[in-house]
């Protein structure tokens, strides 16, 4: 069953279902080992876009993206097997002016996964896959607390670059979904960046002649 305004699904087949993502279901991963004790853990992407004006023209007449992607994260997690936040990310370290080499940081949505896989989900067909290219600490930061007395940790961070991809390779946003969305655009050098083919979709040829498929 669908509600009939927005399409949301409520149930399926008859039976009610989770749709909703929890965080229980996201295994984090550095170099193939799970990070344990984590609290909480972010990133955003952040580019500037530039807003094209002309004398004479009240408005923008084009905006364009003026810089590359940045990638950005915080996390924030408790001591815990007498780890500290570096070497539990499999660093052989605990101060940020000690690292000389970046590392990937592996997200696991294992959500969709099949149940019955036992291997860790990398397998599985419906885990999706985000990777955190060439990471550097920014900041590591130790709280000790009187009203507290369990020690935690906070790690900010830079990366060079960001991608996900749906199984061994495929691009996360099917042809085809759920809710029967249609994908309007379907650019080929967008789908290879979001997977990690390439760094990014404007430098491919072309880019003056792209349109898209929505009418105005």
């Amino acid at each position: 069953m669908v509600y009939p305004h927005t399409g949301s699904i409520l149930t399926d087949a008859g039976r009610n279902v989770t749709r909703t993502g929890v965080s229980t279901e996201i295994i984090i991963q550095v170099d193939g080992n799970p990070i344990g004790a984590i609290q909480s853990i972010s990133y955003k992407e952040d580019r500037n876009i530039h807003m094209i004006d002309e004398v004479g023209t009240d408005g923008h007449i084009d905006s364009v993206p003026q810089k590359s992607t940045d990638i950005s994260g915080d996390c924030t997690r408790v001591r815990f097997d007498n780890l500290r936040m570096a070497s539990a990310f499999s660093r052989g370290f605990i101060h940020a002016a000690s690292q000389r080499i970046p590392f990937d940081i592996v997200i696991l949505d294992i959500f969709a996964a099949d149940e019955s896989d036992a291997d860790g989900f990398n397998g599985s067909d419906n885990v999706i896959t985000t990777v955190i290219k060439n990471v550097w600490i920014r900041n590591l930061g130790v709280t000790y607390t009187v009203s507290d007395f369990v020690i935690s940790e906070t790690m900010s961070w830079v990366a060079e670059h960001i991608y996900s991809y749906l199984g061994q390779g495929q691009n996360v946003v099917p042809a085809a979904n759920a809710r029967q969305i249609p994908i309007i655009d379907n650019d080929t050098f967008e789908r290879a960046t979001d997977i990690g083919q390439r760094r990014g979709a404007l430098d491919a040829a072309g880019l003056i002649n792209v349109v898209d498929n929505i009418l105005p």
